[in-house]
């Protein structure tokens, strides 16, 4: 059996986009490899995967970026791994992707990574600091392209995510590969009344809900004004926030009795199904994963019309869509959805048909399969 070595700086026990792809994406493969991880040891429980060596390195605690901080490296045990391995995966632009990177060159390993994220867009929408800012997004590019352009194939998840790529020199072979979603998983709510009474909310209350990292870069803010708005009129409304970060918009959606923040939990699928609509007002994005989830378990989404989410969203069709950081109108977006139940439930339906169709977990399986088997 080949072996996989699969590097990531984003990682379990710290859920976001990356973290939630790779815990679908290892046990798919832990049948046809003796797979790796090398991640970064966040606080919490860390998940286990039959069959699977998973090397952990501690926390650097005196930086933090965003909402987390980067790991330190143990060089020599990751030059023995990638030495080892017979591919090499990497996901994202952190210390242990840079070195894994390094020595698979160094060593001739063949190297495939997946591009999540665009970092340098990134890092100027998710730190606050100016200073901090500048200095991460040109570290952040110019890291990116680098490492991608020693690369032997990148993986995108759509045409656009290359074409940005194109543009900032990177020349590496592409394949697009699209995030899917295990839609016999993520599946619509049998009774939406009975699915909210499961995580302690009252059955005829209207829940908004996000499910993600709070970061800058979510700008969960602008979903909260427009909550703020809405709360005016509607008297059994919950903001449902699945996920955590940034401690200080963490300490501002605490102090609000009707927002619901749960942190990050192991299982989405409750929280989701108890949802009536589903918000993403992010500054950037690729995919948007959770979005897709969401949608999968029949809740519409509203979203910003930021990166692959305007090409498989169509405007009232199986979503709508608000400016960017545009409170007042996505707050009379969900206005209208909360008023037109039909509409709202219809638009649902449209959303789960879209997933079932276009973006199936085993479709995304397969080719990657494929793809590493070339290797």
């Amino acid at each position: 059996m080949k072996k996989l070595l699969i590097a990531s700086d984003c990682f379990l026990p710290r859920w976001d986009g990356i973290a939630r792809f790779l815990s679908e994406v290892i046990p798919s493969l832990s049948n046809d490899y003796d797979i790796t991880v090398l991640a970064p040891r966040f606080k919490g429980a860390s998940p286990e995967y039959r069959g699977v060596k998973v090397i952990r390195f501690p926390l650097l605690k005196i930086i933090r970026f965003g909402d987390t901080y980067p790991c330190i490296p143990k060089i020599k045990e990751i030059e023995k791994e990638v030495r080892e391995a017979d591919i090499v995966w990497t996901h994202t632009i952190g210390p242990i992707v840079w070195f894994v990177n390094h020595y698979a060159v160094k060593h001739k390993k063949p190297l495939v990574a997946y591009v999540h994220s665009l970092e340098g867009e990134l890092a100027k929408k998710a730190l606050k600091n100016f200073f901090k800012r500048s200095i991460v997004y040109y570290l952040t590019r110019t890291l990116g392209i680098s490492l991608y352009n020693k690369c032997n194939l990148l993986l995108i998840p759509s045409k656009d995510v290359g074409k940005k790529l194109n543009e900032k020199g990177v020349k590496t072979r592409k394949r697009v590969v699209h995030l899917g979603v295990d839609t016999g998983k993520f599946v619509p709510s049998e009774d939406k009344s009975a699915s909210k009474l499961k995580i302690g909310i009252k059955p005829k209350t209207k829940v908004i809900g996000f499910s993600g990292r709070i970061g800058r870069e979510k700008d969960l803010m602008t979903l909260y004004k427009a909550f703020l708005r809405l709360k005016k009129e509607y008297s059994n409304l919950i903001l449902l926030i699945a996920g955590k970060g940034i401690r200080e918009q963490e300490r501002i959606l605490k102090k609000d009795k009707n927002v619901k923040l749960i942190g990050a939990v192991d299982n989405i699928v409750p929280y989701l199904q108890a949802m009536d609509i589903y918000v993403l007002p992010s500054l950037t994005e690729t995919s948007s994963l959770s979005t897709m989830e969401a949608m999968s378990c029949g809740v519409p989404p509203v979203v910003t019309r930021i990166g692959y989410p305007k090409k498989y969203i169509k405007d009232k069709v199986n979503g709508c869509f608000f400016p960017v950081k545009n409170a007042y109108v996505l707050s009379i977006k969900l206005d209208s959805l909360l008023k037109d139940d039909g509409f709202r439930e219809g638009m649902g339906e449209q959303a789960r048909k879209t997933i079932k169709e276009r973006f199936p977990w085993e479709k995304t399986v397969k080719e990657i399969r494929e793809v590493l088997k070339s290797f």
